[in-house]
């Protein structure tokens, strides 16, 4: 049984006549019958009864046309679909660690939508740890996603999207308040509110204590900064977060870092090796060409 016969037969069926059936589908008519022929051969049944110079369907021609119409209707469904895919229109799975979901990733998706030729793809987002993105990456779960870098990953390619100046915040009546700027040892005489461990300014914060040989008294950990901003607003401690919105909107003091220029780079990162759709592809050049926030 083949996609030409169901076409074939539902033709004749919606005609009751081979030869027209024959015009419209562009064949002879004993190419359609013989068509015809092996399909009832196949099912063992008779489809089609003659009526004069018409056909009409028996009782299973009309139980199989059912099933018929639903198989060509998801036919027609998908063809529609992959067309979509392949033009101006489809889906986008992007995944995301959560200090980018106030604004870049809004902003960044939204001035991409506006564009003529983008107006009919959708998204999905998702916000997770860096270390998430890259399995889900991986499982075809993500086309694309937005988070730290990841050494041994020879498959995926890390383009670098995203600088952010890290700062410590603290709590208006601290005592480093009215700091203009502060040393970043003075993270050592406080207690710490700091990043999930297992997310990629976590690891980042942890690697710079380590490296500078810091005894850091974290206290509690947070998965963004808009998290740990509101723990240091109510006094329980201070923090090295990275400059972005959701620290500019909590009641907090910014003090930038006296002696070293610690910034944080987010990173956008798709397989090398792997198909992607049009749309996909117009993503990453996007991002490429604009969605670089230096």
């Amino acid at each position: 049984m083949t996609l030409n016969q169901l076409e074939y037969f539902q033709s004749v069926a919606r005609l009751q006549h081979f030869r027209q059936a024959a015009e419209l589908l562009k064949i002879s008519q004993p190419s359609l019958s013989r068509s015809m022929a092996a399909l009832e051969q196949e099912l063992n049944l008779v489809l089609f009864e003659r009526q004069g110079r018409n056909v009409v369907l028996t009782k299973p021609g009309r139980v199989f046309l059912e099933h018929v119409n639903k198989i060509l209707d998801e036919v027609h469904t998908a063809e529609y679909k992959m067309k979509q895919l392949s033009g101006s229109g489809g889906h986008i799975d992007i995944a995301y660690v959560f200090p980018l979901a106030n604004y870049y990733i809004p902003h960044t998706v939204r001035t991409f939508l506006d564009i003529d030729k983008n107006k009919h793809v959708t998204f999905n987002f998702n916000q997770t740890h860096t270390a998430g993105m890259v399995s889900g990456l991986k499982a075809d779960r993500h086309d694309v996603i937005f988070g730290s870098y990841v050494p041994d990953e020879p498959e995926i390619s890390f383009l670098p999207i995203l600088r952010q100046d890290m700062v410590i915040i603290t709590p208006l009546s601290h005592p480093l308040a009215s700091c203009t700027e502060a040393s970043y040892e003075v993270l050592s005489d406080y207690p710490v509110i700091g990043y999930d461990r297992y997310s990629g300014l976590g690891g980042f914060t942890s690697r710079f204590y380590k490296e500078h040989n810091m005894s850091v008294n974290i206290v509690c950990e947070c998965p963004d900064e808009n998290a740990i901003a509101s723990l240091v607003a109510e006094n329980f401690g201070i923090a090295l977060v990275a400059h972005v919105d959701a620290v500019e909107h909590n009641n907090v003091r910014i003090i930038p870092l006296s002696d070293t220029q610690l910034t944080h780079t987010v990173y956008m990162g798709y397989l090398k090796d792997k198909y992607q759709i049009p749309a996909v592809k117009r993503f990453i050049q996007f991002v490429k060409r604009e969605g670089k926030a230096y």
